[in-house]
């Protein structure tokens, strides 16, 4: 994974009690920008960030800056009239250009690079074909190409010219430090349990170290970690994987992704000990695949096919929400009130879409949103059209809900050892128990997901609890990394002994 420095917001603790105008839950890209842009309104602002700066989504991304987004555009167009998408087009050249205009005034390294969407099959080719259609309508200058200069075979191409990657780390690290320079603290390690309304119309924000109070509260924590307004029904959680290769020599600046499964991604890296290949795909819906290892693995094996002279350096996996609506969200957590806002739903596609949504939440707290906020809408009529998309998609949760309680019903609740590295579920008596052996430790914990009451899964590629309902995800002594959840899963004790538990 990208590596970032300790900043001087590992330093700062929550003052129970304190008071802010805004307080911004989430300290990722969509967090720390709006953060910024409302200290540079004069607005007294701070963060709170469940783990630490960087240890999220976009820290785990591959960073690329672009308007060509796999077959974004046709999705998009497929529920949502031309102007809709030009609206949505609109909003991620203004994330894009911010980015870039801030990553030049302070010296964050970018590499500009053409964009490409390419077909692996015949079928790809007419997605390829319908993605040059949708975005020349909306106005995107792309091309179509037959070939591409890369070592992987491809069908065809839509080719978008100058893009932008960067190092996802490099630019948190800055924002942290500007963002503290107009004193906004940012409170690391300060998960956000719950919000409350107090009689003075303020938002009480609780934590373990004590209570915050704010007059507007923003979520910029993936999905949000409140159930009001059912944002979990309108996303699917998906968890993708990103493989790091050592490169003997520099290869194009291109960026490039498929336009179909399974999903190739792939860029390249300046590094100073030598160019760097990073290739990434595979995504699945988190707590739905039981053989994650097989994901990288299958990274790798493409990699060495077509890359024979690469290096592997180390894999990793970040974690996305699909919008049911295709379109992202930014706006308040409940219709015709702004003082709960939120931003989720970028498919994928963070780094234009989590600048757009900071300029939309900011907008709308200081009163100037951007034209083409419609696009970023949390409520509009036209969600009606998603329903069959939300029947499915809920369906699926409510299968994955009685499938986890009909296994459970059917262990015998037999102690058995867990080998390293391994998790399962179980019964103690009457108490369903997720028991893991990670580093030669034995834990064992509650195995219900304490959002929503799901079985959770084990995920050995990155020994975590995963739970397959809406995506919350725990590490293997319980505690919460993100989701919905708000709190960590509860230990049972004494864990069930295993061949390495000390």
């Amino acid at each position: 994974m990208w590596n970032i420095g300790t900043s001087a917001a590992a330093r700062l603790r929550v003052s129970p009690g304190v008071r802010y105008e805004v307080v911004v839950v989430g300290g990722g890209l969509t967090g720390l920008v709006t953060a910024l842009l409302l200290a540079r309104h004069g607005l007294e602002v701070a963060v709170l960030e469940g783990r630490r700066i960087g240890d999220g989504t976009t820290g785990a991304s591959t960073a690329k800056v672009s308007l060509l987004q796999g077959i974004r555009a046709q999705r998009i167009r497929h529920r949502h009239d031309a102007a809709l998408l030009r609206a949505y087009l609109d909003g991620n050249r203004a994330g894009q250009q911010w980015l870039l205009e801030y990553c030049a005034g302070h010296d964050v390294g970018c590499r500009p690079g053409d964009a490409y969407t390419y077909a692996q099959s015949e079928r790809e080719v007419a997605f390829a074909r319908r993605e040059y259609g949708a975005l020349r309508e909306a106005g995107l200058p792309v091309e179509f190409t037959e070939r591409i200069d890369a070592p992987f075979p491809a069908l065809g191409a839509v080719r978008l010219r100058d893009q932008t990657q960067l190092n996802p780390m490099s630019l948190l690290a800055m924002l942290a430090a500007e963002v503290e320079s107009h004193a906004v603290p940012i409170f690391e390690s300060s998960p956000v349990q719950g919000v409350s309304a107090a009689a003075s119309g303020d938002h009480v924000l609780a934590t373990e170290y004590g209570p915050v109070r704010a007059g507007t509260v923003v979520l910029a924590t993936g999905t949000p970690i409140l159930d009001r307004g059912g944002f979990f029904t309108r996303l699917v959680p998906v968890r993708s994987y990103l493989t790091a290769y050592r490169l003997p020599h520099e290869l194009s600046h291109a960026m490039y992704i498929t336009a179909g499964e399974p999903t190739r991604s792939v860029r390249t890296v300046p590094d100073p000990a030598g160019e760097v290949l990073l290739v990434g795909g595979n995504g699945h819906v988190v707590g739905r695949s039981d053989r994650t290892e097989e994901h990288l693995a299958d990274l790798r094996e493409w990699t060495a096919r077509w890359f024979p002279e690469a290096t592997p350096m180390t894999g990793w996996s970040a974690q996305d929400y699909l919008p049911i609506g295709e379109l992202p969200y930014a706006g308040p957590l409940l219709p015709g009130r702004d003082d709960i806002l939120l931003a989720t739903g970028y498919a994928k596609w963070g780094f234009t879409n989590a600048v757009a949504a900071a300029q939309v939440l900011a907008g709308r707290i200081v009163g100037k949103p951007p034209d083409w906020a419609e696009a970023f809408a949390t409520w509009r009529p036209g969600e009606l059209r998603s329903l069959p998309a939300a029947v499915r998609t809920n369906g699926a949760v409510a299968l994955e809900f009685c499938a986890g309680w009909w296994h459970l019903a059917r262990t015998d609740g037999a102690a058995r050892p867990v080998a390293e590295g391994d998790g399962r579920v179980q019964r103690r008596g009457f108490r369903p128990s997720a028991t893991a052996t990670v580093d030669g430790t034995t834990t064992a914990v509650s195995a219900i997901c304490p959002h929503l009451g799901g079985v959770l899964r084990w995920n050995p590629a990155e020994k975590s609890w995963d739970c397959p309902l809406h995506g919350s995800r725990f590490a293997a002594d319980g505690t919460r990394l993100e989701g919905p959840a708000t709190g960590h899963l509860a230990p049972l004790s004494p864990p069930i002994p295993g061949p390495y538990a000390r």
